[in-house]
């Protein structure tokens, strides 16, 4: 049987967090299942840099304060970096709250101390308390995984250690716990389920904490495979990073939920069979639309579905500048840089516009331009015809969706459309001979 030494030793060569060069973060509350993680990485890895983080919620007053102190001392004593932050109290006492605003701490203390590794002390009993609670409060197949070993930069070398066998290494190492008073208050729902629950279980199985683990270890392979076959699917009905929806029709309503199911979680948004249910309808109602309709996923990000595609998009939470455009050069609008230059060579043939880029011929126009988004009254004169158009009814021929048209840009002079960028230039600067001018656009790199 292994120690949980030894347990962790293999946890860290799994991961290849065996480096004597990586610097280690602990989440340390100075219970008993982080102060056990901290004593024996601090054993096994001597040489690493390793920080406890401790963050004080100061919800219990002087007790809160007592606990730090305790975790401090025993950092000292140890010869381990003990760095602390206090909780805002604006933070509200729920233990979501309080979990969001842990893992912030976390994420703050990373790049505070320029790492990716931070262990968390969660062990095999909390795994099973979470499942529990997630029943209990409704899950999918997804959800019974239960606590990841490893997610991002957050790494659980205790999750297959059991509790019992955590206080056995701390008492045979003469170590002195906190041992926080809100554990035993059972109107948190966690509590409840420890102090209640696990023990009626383990009256029905004395092997519930393992079955549990089995049963998380399970899932966890059916959703890997799921999500494999989901790769594969989302591949073949998949076309510039949009789902094309006639594909996604022929795919059987389970799979359908299924991709739902994913759209919701890629995003990170929350999610239950109910919001499932009425995408998924949304999206089958509005399969015939020409022009495409959007539904509200959040505040700031929309669905959009139309007889061709589905995908999501952003809400543009700002108006664009027009810019004025009174002589050759560089022009910044938004996230794009515009240019418009001289084209002096005489050829016999003159390369062919493309979207982000047009040889116009200028020579007829005053050199007076804008750079903008739609404004009412707008025409074009689309290549190729006689006379003009409305705007909207170019971009209706164009098939642009109408939550897109909004951010188009255009060059324009007076409410005449020369450019509809990505589109197509107009008539009325449609090179004869040779151009005067090239036109292009391209996305400025995030710094």
């Amino acid at each position: 049987m292994q120690t949980i030494n030894s347990k962790i030793k293999s946890f860290l060569k799994k991961y290849n967090l065996d480096s004597k060069d990586l610097v280690y973060l602990v989440g340390f509350s100075g219970g008993y299942d982080s102060m056990c993680l901290l004593d024996i990485l601090h054993k096994i890895a001597p040489k690493n840099k390793i920080v406890a983080l401790h963050l004080n919620h100061k919800w219990r007053g002087k007790e809160s304060d007592k606990e730090e102190e305790n975790c401090k001392n025993f950092c000292e004593k140890i010869g381990v970096e003990f760095y602390c932050e206090n909780l805002s109290p604006k933070v509200s006492h729920t233990e979501t709250a309080a979990r969001e605003a842990r893992y912030k701490f976390f994420e703050r203390c990373a790049k505070k101390f320029n790492s990716n590794i931070i262990f968390t002390a969660h062990n095999k009993n909390d795994n099973a308390e979470t499942l529990i609670y997630r029943i209990c409060t409704g899950t999918g197949v997804s959800g019974l995984q239960g606590i990841c070993e490893n997610r991002d930069i957050y790494y659980r070398p205790l999750l297959d250690v059991k509790r019992c066998d955590i206080e056995i290494y701390c008492k045979a190492n003469k170590l002195s716990p906190n041992n926080d008073s809100s554990n035993s208050d059972t109107k948190y729902k966690r509590n409840y389920i420890r102090a209640k629950i696990m023990p009626a279980l383990s009256e029905v199985n004395g092997n519930i904490y393992d079955n549990l683990q089995t049963l998380s270890v399970v899932a966890k392979e059916e959703t890997d495979i799921i999500e494999e076959y989901l790769k594969d699917i989302t591949k073949k009905i998949t076309k510039d990073n949009k789902i094309q929806t006639q594909k996604f029709l022929k795919l059987s309503q389970n799979v359908q939920k299924k991709l739902v199911y994913k759209l919701f979680t890629d995003n990170n948004l929350d999610y239950d069979r109910k919001k499932i249910l009425k995408i998924t309808e949304f999206i089958k109602e509005n399969s015939i639309s020409k022009s495409g309709k959007t539904c509200s996923l959040t505040s700031g990000l929309w669905l959009f579905v139309s007889d061709k595609i589905i995908c999501t998009t952003k809400v543009q939470n700002y108006e664009l500048p027009v810019i004025t455009i009174n002589k050759e050069g560089k022009y910044s609008i938004g996230k794009y840089t515009f240019e418009i230059e001289k084209f002096t060579k005489t050829v016999k043939k003159f390369p062919p516009s493309q979207d982000d880029v047009a040889y116009v011929d200028l020579s007829k126009l005053e050199f007076n331009f804008e750079l903008r988004t739609r404004q009412d009254g707008d025409i074009i004169q689309p290549y190729g015809l006689k006379g003009s158009q409305k705007l909207k009814k170019y971009l209706n021929e164009k098939k642009i969706p109408n939550h897109e048209k909004d951010n188009l840009l255009l060059l324009t002079q007076g409410k005449e459309i020369l450019w509809a960028i990505n589109l197509g230039i107009s008539d009325k600067i449609k090179v004869v001979k040779n151009p005067t001018h090239r036109l292009k656009i391209h996305k400025r790199e995030a710094k």
